[in-house]
């Protein structure tokens, strides 16, 4: 991977272009076109991420790079459908994942975005950071680690017991255990003192919270292309707030895109984005263990520490279309899957 600068068409986004960081190989010839064939990319998606997702700028831009999306149809045979080069989806039901397990076992020759069996890894808080604190992740350029956290199943009364057995800090952060695709899975909550600890509402997932200068990194991932932006995130804690906060905080979804920091006036420490070389090989090392090509991590960097950092969470097929030039990335990562499949057909592989 390497970094890719965008030229954007006024002023505002060049401004916010020298802010964003993106890696990827040289964008691929037009694929589709060489071949003289279309590239019919099928799409399993909810209404709301068909919305956000397929923009009128991505559907100009594939339909001249010959890219044509194809809704599916739920209630028809899969099979019955297509013939597709590549599926697209983003369905949690249990019977749509079967069958598309089923599928890509009887039609091997078309790319699932991605494999169901890999996305269920993202569905659980409990197991969705393991792999990044089993990398251990750590080199010149930093660390990368995860917060402790705590999984709690049942039963609040016991949470304060829990924390103190595990050896937990407080303040907390609460999360849903299980990342289903609604707002309410990606809600938060803060727990300033024990007592309060015991108003949660399980099953849950309790982090430490790490002071980080109220600004979270976004990085998205398609393919072997990484782009970086801004978010705006909780903020610090001091020792006042500990001392005059006894309740539960809830917060809505943190990181969403009205949350942009890109544009703010930061201090240049709090501002700096991660060093390239230790994104790449986080994306790399992700990509291989997690099995999957599309997905983002949140990330923030610990207040006072430069070089270490947290990934406190990990969401599979997320908001591409608040990415800058996201339709630029996706249609040339679309092409590549099948220019290099055309390349391995070709040596016999």
């Amino acid at each position: 991977m390497r970094l890719h600068e965008e030229v954007m068409s006024n002023e505002k986004e060049e401004e916010a272009a020298e802010d964003l960081m993106a890696f990827s190989p040289p964008p691929p010839a037009a694929a589709a076109a060489a071949m003289g064939q279309r590239l019919v990319v099928g799409y399993a998606l909810t209404k709301k991420k068909v919305k956000s997702f397929l923009q009128p700028k991505l559907l100009a831009l594939a339909r001249k790079k010959s890219i044509h999306f194809v809704s599916i149809d739920e209630t028809r045979p899969l099979s019955e459908q297509g013939p597709f080069d590549i599926i697209l989806h983003k369905l949690t039901n249990k019977e749509w994942q079967q069958v598309l397990e089923d599928y890509r076992e009887e039609h091997p020759e078309v790319t699932v975005l991605d494999p169901p069996n890999a996305i269920q890894h993202l569905h659980n808080r409990q197991s969705m950071l393991q792999e990044v604190a089993d990398l251990n992740l750590s080199n010149g350029y930093g660390e990368v680690c995860t917060p402790r956290q705590l999984v709690i199943m049942k039963d609040p009364s016991s949470i304060p017991s829990a924390v103190a057995k595990a050896g937990l800090t407080l303040p907390l952060v609460a999360k849903p255990l299980v990342v289903d695709g609604t707002s309410k899975s990606h809600e938060l909550s803060l727990a300033y003192v024990e007592t309060s600890l015991s108003m949660l509402d399980p099953p849950l997932v309790l982090q430490e919270f790490v002071n980080h200068g109220g600004i979270l990194f976004k990085v998205y991932v398609v393919g072997e292309t990484i782009r970086v932006v801004r978010r705006f995130s909780l903020p610090d804690v001091n020792i006042y707030d500990l001392e005059n906060n006894d309740g539960i905080f809830r917060f809505p979804r943190v990181s969403c895109a009205t949350n942009n920091a890109d544009d703010a006036e930061l201090d240049p420490s709090i501002a700096e984005l991660p060093p390239r070389p230790l994104l790449e090989k986080l994306g790399r090392e992700l990509r291989r263990r997690l099995g999957l090509r599309l997905f983002n991590l949140d990330i923030i960097r610990e207040h006072g520490r430069k070089n270490r950092y947290y990934v406190i969470d990990i969401n599979y097929f997320p908001g591409y279309g608040k990415m800058p030039g996201y339709e630029h990335i996706f249609t040339d990562f679309l092409l590549s899957l099948v220019q290099n499949k055309y390349k391995r057909r070709l040596s016999g592989n």
